[in-house]
């Protein structure tokens, strides 16, 4: 007997195949049988505006109401009563449809098209799909495409030192091998890092592998100016020529850019059209674009035109995986963010925390320009929440490591900061007070000196 799920999957899998060869070509096992089942979620949508719904085990009123405790009823209190309705039943497994297309407008800013999609075939983009947090989607991404059908495992590159968390995301998780190349050479930033570590990775020809551009960069702090940007675009256009690509434009800290010739675009956008094997996939969401750390609201976006064969064919294998493991996205956080985006002044409002940390950054760059680098060499950095320092030439002569660094300032220093690999610590600046980053810079380098002897 054939297996009953699985025509529905490989109607979703050709709408893919015919829209974008090279993205069913990366699609993963489990990303090859994902389809959003007929169950309980379906069949409640169907049955929403029904007089007698039975379908859904939620406690209501009886009448699509929720029944909250008097207590969390007044910890809402400010919201008005259809926003705490929604706040305190089920998500559906997609998201809230206001926060998607409010979400979504909000991507789309500064294209030229006022949200919507004129703005031609690089600026594509589908109805976002919720996740919970950025981490969720990124792993949600290496569900889809990190699995690799021969068994052997998906190259996935990441210029090194990157955000520790990937390991557990794409290597851990499924078993692909994280491939690095240096995200900086003398001092300056790799534009070519994410082609050179796929080149070096022993690939088949023709095989898929993925790339993840995060900019601004964690933990580095930086993003590309416009030539650099064109050199990544390019070096990645020229890994297409070879495979299908699945580029992850993680996008956790969009718009934190502090200088102003630096562009704030999405990577995603400009990935768009340059060659029919390269894909970029957004994951967003709103921890860091607006300041909601505890809400866990991510999204994934893909680039093709909204009720598209192919975008509903995506949406159901994304809704599939997050029903089977988290059940549906948070109400609650949906309902605060939705109260963001539909204020008239969200962007003013983003603006003034991009502002707060600008002013820190300025202050961290100044005081870290005074330090003597044959001890501690600061990385180029222009944006996000961080900023990197590399071990000089003294402690590399001393044989220092990082991580007892890091640990002598904890213990000597009443400091503490993030070791990466053997030579590199991280300054989050974001949850630094402005006139304390002076001081630390002062004791970060004078615990590496005494430290150096």
């Amino acid at each position: 007997m054939s297996d009953p799920v699985s025509s529905p999957a490989e109607e979703l899998n050709r709408a893919i195949e015919e829209a974008s060869p090279a993205l069913h070509k990366a699609l993963s096992p489990l990303g090859r049988r994902a389809v959003f089942p007929q169950d309980i979620p379906f069949q409640a949508g169907q049955a929403r505006s029904k007089t007698y719904n039975g379908t859904i085990g939620q406690i209501t009123d009886g009448h699509g109401g929720a029944v909250p405790l008097p207590s969390m009823a007044s910890a809402l209190g400010g919201m008005d009563p259809e926003d705490r309705n929604r706040a305190l039943l089920y998500s559906p497994v997609q998201g809230i449809a206001e926060v998607r297309s409010l979400w979504r407008a909000w991507q789309r800013r500064g294209l030229g098209d006022g949200g919507g999609d004129g703005a031609g075939d690089r600026a594509l983009s589908t109805l976002p799909t919720l996740t919970v947090g950025l981490t969720h989607g990124l792993s949600l991404v290496a569900d889809l495409f990190a699995g690799a059908p021969d068994g052997r495992p998906r190259a996935v590159a990441v210029p090194y030192p990157f955000w520790g968390n990937y390991r557990q995301a794409f290597a851990l998780r499924t078993g692909a091998r994280i491939v690095t190349a240096a995200a900086y050479r003398g001092g300056r930033f790799n534009p070519r890092a994410l082609e050179e570590a796929l080149d070096a990775a022993d690939l088949a020809p023709g095989e898929p592998a993925i790339a993840v551009a995060n900019f601004p960069s964690n933990p580095g702090g930086y993003s590309p100016t416009e030539e650099e940007r064109a050199e990544v675009v390019a070096s990645l256009a020229d890994v297409a020529e070879e495979r299908p690509l699945v580029v992850v434009s993680d996008d956790a800290y969009a718009g934190l850019v502090f200088e102003d010739e630096i562009p704030s675009r999405s990577m995603f956008w400009d990935l768009q059209g340059v060659h029919p094997n390269l894909v970029p996939v957004k994951v967003d969401g709103a921890t860091k674009e607006f300041s909601f750390f505890g809400g866990r609201v991510g999204f994934i976006t893909f680039p093709f035109a909204p009720e598209s064969a192919i975008a509903e064919a995506l949406e159901s294998k994304v809704k599939c995986l997050v029903r089977a493991g988290v059940g549906s996205p948070v109400a609650a956080s949906q309902a605060v963010l939705l109260a963001a985006l539909r204020s008239d002044d969200a962007a003013d409002q983003v603006e003034a925390v991009r502002r707060l940390l600008a002013g820190r950054y300025r202050v961290l760059r100044d005081a870290l320009a005074e330090i003597d680098h044959d001890f501690l060499q600061p990385l180029p950095f222009n944006s996000g929440c961080f900023a990197l320092v590399e071990l000089g030439e003294r402690p590399r002569q001393a044989g220092l490591l990082a991580d007892a660094a890091r640990r002598h300032l904890l213990e000597s220093e009443d400091t503490g900061l993030v070791s990466i690999g053997e030579s590199f610590l991280r300054i989050a600046h974001c949850s630094v007070d402005e006139a304390s980053l002076p001081e630390l810079v002062r004791r970060l380098e004078r615990g590496v000196r005494e430290l150096c002897g």
